[in-house]
């Protein structure tokens, strides 16, 4: 089995970044080269202001370029949770700007030509009969917001979509879908260039200085800003000590199988929409364009990557599909993704020129491209949309020698209420 994942043995990859390599100045430093930080990197170098970006590693390393190219609507919580903290009517204005991130995802993939087998269509199915009471009230909270195109699928109606018998219905949205991740990160960031930012790979930053006049420093330079702009998420570590423990790096895995041909790729998702179910330890999937299965779940707190990893997720996959189990899986890979205790994006000022956004909770596609441009709006002066978003409050997660024992003991409890529920 390869090593890399699927996404990065299908794209070709000509956008790349020096090494820094002594000291710069900058309008705005940039800490990431994922989604956030590219999409703010864009919005900023349109504008004219001198963008400097720096990545530890390379463009789309993180998981902006190993997720599995899900593209959902509204937040990881629910709109109940953002009700609970803004009010019905800012709660909406959320919900407004996250159908915003998607729309933002449409119009650059068209803008800038970006090659990233977009499909639309998402179907989230319910594992036990009682549940579609709950896709009713998710469709109607989905009409209450304005947000339609969405409809419920009886447990027959499902099987003539999808090559499983294991569901009891869905909500279909047309509005949602999927794509690939990676060569989107990468088209984006060759947009960014040709705007006139600046992308440093290999140039992690080792120490910041968050307050009035930033300046980020790694081990051959160090860059002095107007204004620094932080999308580390999940891959952030200590290196910014207010934000260590507002989110939990969560490992997920994803699996892609040998081609499978179109007419059996067909028979698994007819329509070759993105499919998830309801649990909240995820199993997630969609087709390829050359006809793979992509299978993700398999959320892990531990920090330790199973060996034979493949095999460790072919019984989710064979689980919903039966008849994959004798195919061969050629890709098999994993990445964190960084998670709130809400579940609910953590965004806010570590000073007045330095914002920062991370936490997306699973649903990071759309919401991180639309958080790096509310941030690229504070830098040009307009922070309405953003502030009303950093007004949510979040609970760190607890540190020191408990942390990894609770988190572990918390994905127990999560995994024995998937299977009660």
């Amino acid at each position: 089995m390869k090593i890399n994942s699927y996404y990065q043995a299908t794209t070709n990859r000509t956008v790349t970044g020096t090494e820094l390599q002594g000291d710069v100045s900058a309008d705005v430093c940039v800490i990431g080269a994922g989604y956030t930080g590219l999409s703010a990197a864009l919005e900023l170098a349109q504008a004219g202001y001198k963008v400097v970006v720096l990545e530890a590693e390379t463009i789309g390393w993180g998981a902006s370029g190993r997720n599995g190219g899900q593209i959902c609507t509204g937040f990881s919580s629910g709109q109940g949770k953002i009700i609970a903290q803004l009010g019905k009517a800012d709660a909406k204005k959320a919900f407004d700007i996250s159908e915003e991130a998607k729309k933002l995802l449409i119009d650059r993939i068209a803008k800038h030509k970006i090659d990233c087998d977009v499909e639309w269509g998402y179907m989230h199915c319910i594992p036990k009969p009682h549940q579609f009471a709950e896709l009713q009230a998710w469709a109607q909270e989905y009409e209450e917001l304005g947000y339609g195109g969405n409809t419920l699928l009886t447990k027959a109606e499902l099987e003539t979509k999808l090559g499983t018998t294991i569901y009891h219905g869905a909500l279909r949205e047309q509005h949602a879908g999927h794509f690939h991740p990676l060569n989107y990160c990468l088209g984006l960031a060759d947009a960014a260039l040709k705007a006139g930012a600046i992308i440093h790979e290999n140039s992690a930053a080792l120490e910041l200085d968050t307050g009035a006049k930033p300046w980020a420093r790694t081990a051959k330079g160090k860059v002095s800003a107007k204004f620094m702009i932080i999308g580390g998420n999940a891959y952030l570590g200590k290196v910014v000590k207010p934000l260590y423990g507002r989110v939990m790096p969560v490992a997920s895995y994803i699996i892609a199988t040998e081609p499978l041909g179109e007419n059996q790729a067909k028979a698994l998702i007819a329509d070759n929409e993105a499919v998830a179910n309801t649990n909240f330890i995820v199993d997630y999937y969609r087709r390829s364009k050359d006809h793979r299965m992509l299978f993700g779940g398999r959320a892990s707190y531990s920090g330790v990557t199973p060996p034979a990893l493949g095999e460790y997720m072919r019984p989710r996959m064979t689980a919903v599909f039966p008849q994959l189990k004798d195919v061969k899986i050629d890709y098999a890979w994993g990445g964190n993704i960084a998670i709130t205790s809400n579940r609910i994006p953590d965004c806010g000022r570590l000073s007045p020129t330095v914002y920062y956004a991370h936490g997306y909770s699973g649903q990071g596609v759309a919401l991180a491209n639309m958080y790096g441009k509310l941030m690229a709006e504070c830098v040009m002066g307009t922070a309405e949309r953003f502030d009303l978003l950093a007004r949510v409050k979040h609970l760190p997660f607890p540190g020191g020698a408990l942390r990894m024992p609770l988190l572990v003991a918390a994905m127990m409890y999560y995994r024995v209420k998937d299977a009660i529920s």
